[in-house]
């Protein structure tokens, strides 16, 4: 959360941190985290990654998944009491509030992804498969375009109750799409147990790596 703030690896005063736990005990039993997964196979030539009806030309991805022969497309959501507090509190001029409640969902919803693809790759393992770390439209350049497929293929808005705007934004906000790899190889290319990947790996191979202050690196 306070990563989120700003703080990086700093920590903030007191006051903050009260301020911040009694806005997460608050948030805490509003949250209606919810969650799709569906797996297909992957198909790859030189340039391109076609998943069911997506074609996508990525390097990042790509690098990515390499070495998978499937992959896991995820949605999940945290429902609308983030962006319910933050708007209230924007209402009530409690801007610091608002902020802190952003950062607030934002740790959250990382947290649900990270449940989410522990949980894939949990079921993958069982199957004889390793599940690489997520990887997002909007990381890198596999760009936010590719949502609307996203939406379309896993039926988004009718299974976990998430819409997409003109802008390619999701509502509610703290809502995540992702790819994970699947590969019978049970390293990745950076060395880590697929699905037992060490703390910060989701930052490795970020063309920001390094230079984000937000990286868990």
């Amino acid at each position: 959360m306070f990563r989120y703030l700003g703080y990086g690896r700093g920590e903030p005063d007191s006051s903050v941190i009260k301020a911040v736990r009694e806005c997460a005990a608050k948030m805490e039993p509003q949250l209606t985290p919810r969650y799709i997964t569906r797996i297909f196979d992957l198909e790859r030539d030189a340039e391109t990654l076609r998943i069911e009806s997506m074609e996508i030309r990525s390097r990042s991805l790509s690098s990515n998944l390499e070495g998978c022969e499937k992959v896991c497309l995820m949605a999940a959501t945290l429902g609308m009491a983030p962006d319910r507090l933050a708007s209230r509190a924007s209402a009530q001029g409690k801007m610091s509030e608002a902020v802190m409640y952003q950062a607030i969902g934002a740790a959250y919803i990382e947290k649900w992804c990270d449940t989410v693809n522990d949980s894939v790759a949990a079921e993958a393992r069982r199957e004889g498969w390793y599940a690489k770390p997520r990887f997002s439209p909007g990381y890198g350049d596999f760009p936010l375009e590719y949502q609307t497929a996203f939406f379309e293929i896993l039926q988004i808005p009718r299974r976990i109750g998430v819409t997409l705007t003109k802008s390619l934004m999701m509502v509610p906000s703290k809502s995540v799409t992702a790819v994970i790899g699947l590969s019978e190889a049970q390293r990745d290319s950076h060395g880590f147990g697929c699905g037992e990947a060490g703390p910060g790996s989701k930052c490795t191979g970020c063309e920001k790596a390094g230079s984000c202050s937000y990286s868990r690196n």
